[in-house]
């Protein structure tokens, strides 16, 4: 049976084991630490967040800041399910792209400053809604404290597959700490060359540090597992924005995911850029994704031989 296959059995989270052997608690504490010369992202940038002091990009403290959380009908299939995804949107963002389209809260302050308790009432919140997973939404910059609260949560009964929804610019530390706690990994493969990501999201070695963290995501969790429901409990699922003018290197992209990871990676090809925030300032990036740009995307992710394609918003346009 392949990792894809459908399970049929009960499911019980991965955290669940270590909050039993006292392994969470410890990973809580340790991951705590590492806040007061932060390395829980790829810009190791070491400053001293339990003292107040904002990371020189994320902008976070000690404490987490949340925007928004609730259940989502828009996430891909297998996490939407028929309940919803159990989102929380934390504020900030370790990258600065310059067509994000969520830019009023990955760059400005956008909500509340919390403590781990409250982000695990959260969590039970959405698991008393009946969401199928708990969702994490740009959650690089707050890894302490979301294993903080999933300590908290667990010990109060959430039992929920949790999604790590990331942009893919994460530390080898980071993930060192998230194993056996993330039951699905989504991480963007944004860009297939560094020099564009350091031209349009701010940040050096994309390219390099995303493949690094792809692979170990993948070595954690393995190829997305379905319910019979087709509701995913683990692995990896993949996004990839397709940009205009083959920005991206969406060809090279998927021949990395194919060829170093899985051919059966669940993919969400995404078809939905349009020149948001700063976007219209660059002329390559001031317009919106072509038909034909798509398509062409589409053929490239046949030619590596991906077929797990989350095809709901290409069918929703009309485009194949």
């Amino acid at each position: 049976m392949t990792q894809a296959t459908v399970r049929e059995r009960a499911f019980i989270p991965a955290y669940r084991s270590l909050l039993e052997s006292g392994e969470l608690a410890r990973r809580a504490a340790a991951a705590w630490q590492r806040l007061e010369d932060c390395d829980l992202c790829a810009r190791y940038c070491r400053v001293d967040r339990r003292k107040g002091i904002a990371g020189a990009v994320c902008r976070t403290g000690e404490r987490a800041l949340v925007a928004s959380y609730g259940p989502h009908h828009g996430e891909e299939d297998p996490l939407r399910g028929t309940a919803g995804s159990g989102t929380i949107f934390f504020s900030w963002c370790n990258l600065r792209c310059v067509y994000c389209q969520n830019w009023d809260i990955s760059q400005r302050r956008a909500g509340r400053e919390v403590e781990p308790r409250e982000i695990a009432d959260m969590m039970l919140e959405l698991q008393r809604l009946g969401c199928h997973n708990i969702n994490f939404v740009t959650p690089s910059h707050v890894v302490a404290q979301i294993i903080a609260a999933v300590e908290d949560a667990a010990r109060r009964g959430l039992a929920l597959p949790l999604v790590y929804n990331t942009a893919g610019y994460d530390s080898p530390e980071a993930l060192g700490l998230l194993d056996g706690i993330i039951d699905i990994y989504m991480p963007d493969l944004k860009y297939a060359d560094s020099r564009l990501a350091h031209q349009y999201s701010k940040v050096r070695d994309y390219a390099e540090v995303n493949r690094a963290a792809v692979k170990e995501m993948h070595r954690q969790v393995g190829d997305l597992v379905l319910d019979a429901r087709g509701v995913a409990q683990r692995g990896l699922l993949v996004r990839h924005l397709v940009l205009p003018h083959g920005i991206a290197g969406t060809r090279e992209v998927l021949r990395f995911l194919a060829e170093e990871i899985s051919r059966d990676t669940y993919l969400n090809l995404m078809d939905q850029y349009h020149p948001y925030h700063h976007a219209s300032e660059y002329d390559e990036l001031a317009r919106a994704l072509t038909r034909e740009e798509y398509r062409e995307a589409l053929t490239f992710a046949a030619e590596a031989g991906l077929k797990r394609l989350d095809h709901r918003l290409e069918y929703r346009r009309g485009w194949v």
